[in-house]
């Protein structure tokens, strides 16, 4: 498979995004919306970026790492082809709340842990932030996304009636000990479990 690197992106790679959000949740965000989640400083947003070993050892022969006035301004930000950005995960920070808003993975790629290596940089995140809850919106019919979830320690504490589109529920999930030993544990346990299944498949995860 080659490369596989979780990437922060900027502007210049906001119709990649859209592209992508086409392909997997059929065009849940405009492209404003996106400009708005790398602009905003309570928004984290990660995207998956697939690539294979060019001249410096990195994705086309492209450095990984956000030089310092890049990573400073998000307008000057910009990652490798746009072809390979295959996922995409994004939390706001309220308060000391991590709430997940999307977790998407190209259908091309899905049902090979890429949600879960997502989930888990997601939530790393939330920890450097020093958040102690997170939780998200899932459909009760989405049996996939709730196994993954509840691995992570995820309950199912309330429910809105009719809240998407097609009038099914929305099933509300937490995570309540995000600074705790025992979820550090997990996590790193979780970290490692996803890190050797792509591996078995051929990734090679770039820091």
């Amino acid at each position: 498979m080659g490369y596989l690197s979780c990437q922060t992106p900027g502007h210049n790679d906001i119709a990649a995004l859209v592209a992508l959000d086409q392909r997997a949740l059929g065009g849940l965000w405009s492209a404003e919306g996106y400009a708005r989640e790398i602009d905003s400083p309570n928004s984290c947003l990660l995207v998956l970026v697939q690539g294979f070993p060019g001249r410096e050892g990195h994705p086309d022969g492209q450095s990984l790492q956000h030089s310092q006035g890049a990573a400073a301004d998000p307008s000057k930000r910009s990652m490798v082809d746009p072809d390979q950005t295959i996922g995409l995960g994004c939390y706001w920070a309220i308060l000391d709340e991590a709430h997940i808003t999307v977790l998407a993975v190209d259908p091309r790629y899905q049902r090979r842990g890429l949600g879960k290596w997502l989930l888990v940089n997601l939530l790393i995140d939330a920890g450097e932030r020093a958040l102690t809850r997170a939780t998200l919106e899932v459909r009760p019919s989405n049996s996939r996304a709730l196994a993954l979830y509840e691995s992570f320690g995820f309950e199912t504490l309330g429910r809105r009636r009719r809240y998407y589109t097609d009038g099914e529920d929305a099933l509300i999930l937490w995570q309540n000990s995000l600074k705790t030993p025992e979820f550090r544990d997990r996590l790193g346990q979780q970290r490692r479990a996803a890190i050797r299944r792509l591996g078995r498949q051929g990734w090679q995860i770039s820091d």
